[in-house]
């Protein structure tokens, strides 16, 4: 989003390292656990109506951990880390307390910025309700979609802009704003689809791959629940009912309604150097062109929700992370 700048420094790696059009560079490997204390949290399924209060509660992590606080395409070397996360319930909400270290080894990943303990005190509805069917956008002043159960913060907009002749993923108040993933730009994910701000807050562009591959094991789909959206409702990753009211109908990938634009925007960039979809205004919402609406969410049936919910998709095309929230 806004904040989601990068440092002069990061300029000048990308520019020596792995920035280009349609440059990669390579993965690498991560480091084990040093210690874990983990509560798994309550997951009770809940009535349409009574909120969200039965779904976990008391959640919580806390431990060490070797990670490559620049990415392990930066450097091998890792920083044994503090880790701490805890979700809890009360007369004031849903509330996250934690310091948004993963709680999760680095695979691949450069970054600009060594990751660093913040300071995290989130509330947010257990009693959330449509309050803009059109939706309330998200960024700069209106704060981040939500955030992981692993305490990560969503966050899938960039700061990064191009003019006609040249891009800067810090800005360079260029009008066409650059995508960190799917498109011509390298902005230094890692194998979880996340980065380093230059604060030093470690965040997610997209379906947090190592907290889905441990909350559904194996080669067998599942919806699943991976995080809380700032209005309250549940996000989940990938898969979701065929037809939403119906949790007999089987899982299929859910599908955003954002597509590319048949016609690019005059004025664009060329598109033979940055390929269509590198950039936000490349893509349009068409209602109906897949599963999800404008904010990658819908109503129907959860695992958590059997009778019902509003609740959003992390999916692996645009916009990944919902870019707006029905509630607020």
């Amino acid at each position: 989003m806004a904040d989601d700048r990068l440092s002069q420094r990061w300029v000048a790696t990308l520019a020596a390292a792995c920035w280009g059009t349609i440059g990669l560079c390579a993965c690498g490997g991560g480091s084990g656990s040093v210690s874990i204390s983990t509560s798994a949290g309550a997951n009770t399924p809940v009535a349409s109506g009574t909120g969200t209060a039965g779904v976990q509660c008391d959640l919580k992590s806390a431990g060490t951990l070797a990670i490559a606080t620049l990415g392990t395409e930066r450097s091998a070397a890792t920083t044994v880390m503090p880790y701490q996360y805890a979700w809890s319930c009360g007369s004031n909400g849903r509330n996250l307390v934690g310091n948004g270290v993963p709680d999760h080894p680095i695979t691949g990943g450069n970054f600009a910025t060594p990751i660093s303990v913040q300071s995290l005190n989130v509330s947010m509805s257990l009693s959330p309700a449509i309050l803009n069917t059109s939706g309330t956008p998200l960024g700069g002043p209106n704060g981040a979609p939500g955030y992981s159960l692993n305490g990560i913060k969503f966050d899938p907009g960039t700061a990064g802009t191009c003019t006609l002749t040249a891009c800067d993923p810090a800005g360079n108040g260029g009008v066409w704003r650059m995508e960190a993933l799917g498109g011509s730009f390298r902005f230094g994910t890692d194998a979880n689809n996340a980065h380093v701000q230059p604060n030093g807050e470690y965040h997610l562009h997209g379906v947090p791959e190592v907290l889905l591959s441990r909350l559904a094991p194996g080669s067998a789909p599942a919806m699943t629940l991976v995080g809380w959206a700032t209005d309250g409702f549940p996000v989940y990753a990938r898969y979701g009912y065929a037809n939403s009211t119906d949790s007999a109908s089987g899982l299929r990938i859910m599908k955003s309604s954002y597509r590319v634009k048949a016609t690019l925007d005059a004025g664009r960039p060329s598109a033979s150097t940055y390929v269509p979809g590198s950039f936000t205004q490349d893509w349009e919402f068409a209602a109906g062109s897949g599963d999800l609406d404008e904010c990658n969410g819908r109503n129907g049936v959860t695992p958590e929700f059997p009778k019902g919910i509003y609740h959003y998709f992390i999916t692996d095309s645009y916009p990944y992370i919902q870019r707006c929230v029905k509630g607020r």
